[in-house]
This record gives structure tokens, sequence and C-alpha cells, in this order.
């Protein structure tokens, strides 16, 4: 029943708007009168001079008991809509809206007007506007409702003049015009902010003068509070807090618009606000944590390229990384293509973090709410990637060879050299480094996140440079290649043992997926993954040449495109019901209204944001976190441990890591008795979380 009046009135305007007989049948007048409203067109005055601006006003007035809508009609309604026709030199400015009223009907809350509105616009005349008479016309729709709705709407026309030496005298319709003028809303006089929680917005008002009187808040979004919820105040000693309960997944977006009154009848003052800063579920930030942005371009450029060489000694990239060392040992004696590996290598890891880097920051644009590692948030992603490490695994051992021409560079993958070879590798190296977070990494993409988007590049290029570097060291300097092993038959054991931690890279994220797909999609993921151990060993026995080659190679194919259409098939479910797998199950879920009470209860708390293609976060879950005395120690402080789940895209848990400087996972934080937050390092240690716990 709650959206009837809106589906019925939004039928009869289409119908009202698309008919070419009801249009033609309508008047052209100042004034059309109905049995329920008064609706008058009217000028600020019939003289106009170019340049110069006037008001122009759509006054309704309704018979007792009827009432219009707002810009926002709340529960149900419509907005009075107003289409122009002007001349050549004059254009007209959006409604300008005065202040609603409340307007409760049942269980339903709606935001509008009784009795008598005027919807101002600013008419604008060009300088070189043409002179004479002008004909500005305009025809509107407006939906009025008392026990029922009934749409209305009808054409006007204003006969004005443009003239340079026209007499400026007002008119009745023009005092009517500026004194609903003198009414409209005031720009809000100090900053606004908004923070959407699991259930409810908060809106932050930092005025130095608040006047006295009832506080009331209506947003421009339709969709967005339970209007008929009760609006706490909360006077602060910088303003005062608005808290509202939302609807159930309510339409956010990065910046809020909205009205707020102060006081009732003649003292009733309304402010109005457009772009108020909005994030999602945004916890405290202290002051170390919000140094974190001052550290500056060298500093975040030194600290990115730190991360990058350590990203080489986290286990999701040593998998691929010895197929590249597999590579140089190969070429060893050969300076030269060991510098053109190198530098193929690099390029690869390069341009792959600026694809990745490109595509976060155009979809943080576009208003997606993502961070760093954001592709493996994808079921679908997760499965092609181990698609791939199975298939660089079988042909280590031998079980199939790629051959010439295109899909030799295939073959430079599997095998890590040639310059194809070696830059697609260095693709690899960067995707599957990018769910890593090292040490040093944080501060850099903290400081990367409150930049442009051309410094965010820089700072992530120079991570990518970090991760690059230990090849280009070996290309570049003569002395580190000596270093390495000389080639022999050892290499042929040494790649076919290499094929086991691709095989268990491949294992990781098909467990990634099984964290993150619903049962029917990872059981077509385990089905894509036979299907390309078929494709490889139908590659592997197919004959050299002949009929006998193409049929097995057609049939290799039709396998493997197989596989991949099983791979579009995982999709994740909503936001926060994935759990990434934890040794120990002594946590809750977390959400930003559990923290928030836990906060205000003075209990202290842990943050654990965690993901399960994060190997980073899972090692220290199984090492530090599920320790016996670690569990203890929290137990003893009666500290609660909440697990943020990143494994799939959450946009309150992407909010709550870019509060404090962060873009991906791990990230540890401790919550004393007071709800100040304290980061801890991202490699834990049972000791040092010990000493941490006890200093609450």
């Amino acid at each position: 029943m709650k959206y009837i009046s809106t589906c019925v009135g939004i039928a009869l305007f289409v119908a009202l708007w698309l008919s070419p007989s009801a249009q033609a049948q309508l008047p052209v007048q100042s004034t059309v009168t109905t049995e329920r409203v008064t609706a008058t067109l009217m000028a600020e005055r019939p003289s106009l001079a170019p340049g110069e601006t006037i008001w122009v006003g759509l006054r309704l007035e309704m018979a007792e008991g009827w009432h219009s809508y707002w810009r926002n009609p709340g529960d149900s309604g419509l907005p009075t809509m107003i289409e122009w026709s002007l001349p050549e030199g004059i254009a007209a400015g959006p409604i300008q809206w005065p202040t609603p009223e409340r307007q409760p009907y049942g269980t339903l809350m709606n935001f509008g007007y009784s009795d008598d509105v005027t919807l101002l616009a600013r008419l604008s005349i060009a300088e070189d506007a043409p002179t004479g008479s002008a004909m500005v016309m305009a025809r509107a729709t407006w939906l009025v409702c008392a026990d029922i709705c009934v749409p209305e709407d009808g054409s006007f026309a204003i006969r004005m003049t443009v003239d340079p030496s026209a007499p400026r005298a007002s008119t009745l319709d023009g005092a009517h015009l500026m004194n609903i003028a003198t009414t409209l809303p005031e720009p809000v006089p100090g900053p606004l902010s908004a923070t959407v929680n699991d259930d409810s917005l908060v809106v932050t008002a930092e005025w130095a003068d608040v006047p006295d009187g009832e506080i009331v808040f209506y947003p421009y979004a339709t969709y967005l509070i339970d209007n008929t919820a009760e609006q706490v105040i909360t006077p602060t000693a910088t303003g005062f807090l608005i808290d509202v309960a939302t609807v159930p997944d309510p339409d956010v977006e990065a910046k809020l618009g909205g009205l707020i009154t102060i006081g009732t009848g003649n003292a009733l003052r309304a402010f109005a606000f457009e772009n108020a800063p909005m994030t999602l579920g945004v916890m405290p930030v202290t002051n170390a944590v919000a140094s974190v942005a001052d550290i500056g371009l060298i500093a975040a450029l030194l600290f990115a390229f730190i991360g990058g060489l350590l990203l080489n000694l986290m286990p999701c990239v040593l998998p691929v990384l010895s197929i590249k060392a597999l590579a140089v040992v190969r070429h060893a004696g050969d300076a030269s293509t060991n510098r053109r590996d190198a530098v193929a290598y690099s390029a690869g890891v390069l341009a792959s973090f600026g694809v990745v880097v490109a595509t976060l920051l155009a979809l943080k644009a576009g208003g997606e709410s993502l961070g760093w590692g954001f592709q493996l948030q994808s079921p679908s992603f997760v499965t092609v990637l181990a698609y791939i490490m199975l298939a660089v695994g079988l042909s280590l051992s031998g079980v199939f060879n790629i051959g010439t021409g295109l899909m030799g560079v295939g073959s430079g993958l599997i095998k890590g050299d040639g310059p194809m070879g070696s830059f697609l590798t260095g693709v690899l190296a960067a995707v599957v480094a990018t769910p890593c977070t090292a040490p040093f990494m944080a501060p850099a993409m903290g400081y990367a996140l409150t930049q442009p988007p051309f410094i965010v590049l820089v700072v992530f290029e120079s991570l990518a440079l970090g991760l690059a570097a230990p090849f280009l060291l070996i290309g570049f300097v003569p002395a580190m290649a000596r270093a390495l092993p000389k080639p022999g038959d050892w290499m042929e054991t040494f790649k076919q043992v290499l094929a086991f931690p691709m095989y268990g890279a491949a294992a990781w994220l098909i467990w990634v997926v099984a964290q993150q797909a619903d049962p029917m999609g990872f059981a077509a993921t385990l089905t894509g993954l036979v299907l390309i151990a078929f494709s490889a060993w139908l590659l592997g026995r197919a004959p050299g040449e002949g009929r006998g080659r193409l049929t097995a190679m057609g049939f290799a194919a039709a396998a493997l495109i197989g596989a991949f259409v099983m791979a579009s098939i995982p999709t994740p479910p909503q936001p926060g019901t994935a759990q990434a797998s934890s040794a120990n199950a002594n946590w809750e879920a977390y959400t930003p209204t559990r923290l928030k009470e836990l906060n205000s209860s003075g209990t202290p708390a842990f943050v654990n944001f965690t993901a399960a293609w994060c190997i980073t976060c899972l090692v220290n879950e199984r090492a530090v976190l599920s320790n016996d005395n670690v569990q203890d120690a929290l137990e003893g402080k009666g500290v609660v441990h909440l697990k943020a789940d990143w494994t799939n895209r959450d946009p309150a848990i992407t909010a709550a890591l870019e509060s404090f400087g962060r873009s991906g996972v791990p990230l540890y934080v401790l919550y004393d008795r007071q709800g100040e937050p304290r980061v801890q390092p991202q490699i834990l240690t049972p000791g040092r979380f010990i000493e941490a716990l006890q200093a609450l």
C-alpha cells in the first residue's frame, strides 16, 4: 500500500504527457483552475532588460484539506515539475523549493505543502537577447492529495517585453514573489558531514551559533532515511548531531544534500545544503593514524618501494617468482638476454599495477566502495587465476607442452623467459601480489589515498618497482648474475619441483572461492578444474601433426571454453555474509553498530580486518590470534574480538579501512575502554600482541 498513490500518479502523468489530444486541448493562459487547485504562473514584472535576472513562480492555491509535495515527497507522492518553453536569449533555472512541512498519513510520512505554495525559479535574460515582445511559456504537472490523490497539469503563458528602457515598476505578483524569496532556505552556517552505519544516518553539524528550537532533517534523497522514525538530536561542543534510522539497503552516495529546519511557526528557519561528505561506518581516528597522510611524497615513495621489495618474500608471490628464477638461471651466462628479460618482467609488473590502480580509481570515482585487492573479491576472477596456476603446474610437470607460433606466448609464460614470457610472468606476479600487504606499505598507501590520481599512480608504481627490483638488479649487475648457480641437468628436476608450489597456489585460490561463492558456484569451479586438466592431457597426448592433432586440439579448446564458462557461474553472496576461516571461532562478526555499542559501554574491542585471499592475514590468524596465550590474554582483559571479513565486497569495511588511511588488509586495531583505537603491526607476534593487550 505504501507506494500505490505514487504508482497511480506516475501512470496518469505519463498518459497526460504523451497524449497528443490531451496536449492539444490544454489552454494557454497564466492561470489554470481545477476543482482542487488554482495554479498561476507569475513574473516579478512584465518588462525585462537584457543582462538581468528576475523571479518567476508557479503558485498553487489548494482547496482546504488538499496538499502537494516537496522535491522529496517522502513515503508517497510526486514532486511538482515545470517544463519551460522560452524565447531565444532567455533561460530558466531550477525550482527553488520553499521549506516543506511533515505530513503524516497513517503509517506514512510525506513532505509537502498545504493550502498555498509558490515554487520560484530565476529567469535570466542574456545580454544579446532579442528585444521586443516575448512569450514565456511553461507546462507544469503536480499531484494533489487528500484522502485520494489526483494528478493535474496545465499549460501557462505570460506575454512579456524585452526592452532596455522599459519601466521597472513591480506588480502585485512581483511583490508576492519577492516576499516568497525572503522565506527560502538559507545556506548552512557551518560545516556538515554524515555517516551511514548499519541502520542509522548520523548528520554532524559544526555550527558556532545554533538557533533555539526543534531541529528536523529533510534529505533530498528519496530512499535514505525512515521518514517516520524519531530524529534524535544530541548537542555537541561544536554544534549538534542528528541520528535517524535508515531504510533497508539505503541509496547512499558520496555526497548528502538536504534541509535542516530549526524552530516552529513564525520562528522557523531553514538551512539548505548540497554536498556534505557522506561515508559508510567510519570509525574514530587517532592523531597517529591521521598523521599517516602527512608523511610527504618522498617518504611515501620510499616506503612503497621497500614494501614492494618485501612483497617478494610473501607466500602468495613466491610460486610465480620461482618460475622467473628458473629462467634467469637458464640464461645465467647471457648478460644481454638477462637485461632484456629483466626489463620485460619489470614492464609487466609496472603495467599491471597501473591498470589495477587506474581501474580502482575509475570505479571509486563512479561511486564504488573498493580497496586494494578488489579484483580478488570476485569469485570468477579468483577461479580464472586458479585455472592459470593449475595449467602452469601441469606444464611444469610435463603433462603438456605448448608449441610455437601464437601459442608460444603461453610457453614463454610457463618457462618464464623470452620478452613476452617475462612480461606475462611480471603480470602474473603483480596480480597475485595485490592481495598482500607488506610492512611499510600501509603508510605509503594511506598517503596515496589522500592525493590526486596522478600521485596515487606514482606511489603505487614505486611499489611495483620495488617488486620488480630483484630481477632488475640481476639483469643489470653482473656480479649478482655470476652468483647464480650454473645451468645443468638439475634444472629439469627443479622445474618439476616448482610445479608443486603452483598446485599449492591453485588449491589456496580454490579454498578462497569456497569462502566466497555458494555451493553451486563452488561445484562449477571444481568442474572447471577437471576440464582444465582434461584439456592439458589432450594437448600432451595429441600427435605432432595431421588430423589427429587437429581433433585433439579441438576437444582441448572445447574443454577450455567449458572451464571458463564454469568460471562465470560463481557469484558472491551479499556483503558481510562470507567469513574468512579461522582456527578459532571466539569472535563476532564486525559491524559499525556493534563496535559503537562496545565503545559506548566502555568495553575494549579488537577488530581484525581480514580476507580469505590474504595470506598474511591467515598466517597471523593461525600463528598468533589462535595462540592459547593470546586467547587467554584477550579473555582476561575482557576484549571482544570482532572480525571484519573483506573476502567479498563490503562498503562498510572499505570505509572503515579508509578511515585509518588503509586500502587493504590486514589491519589490526585495539580499542581501549575509552573507545580510542590503537593500530597494531601488520606482522603479529604473540609476545608483542599480548604486550599491547596488557597496555590496555
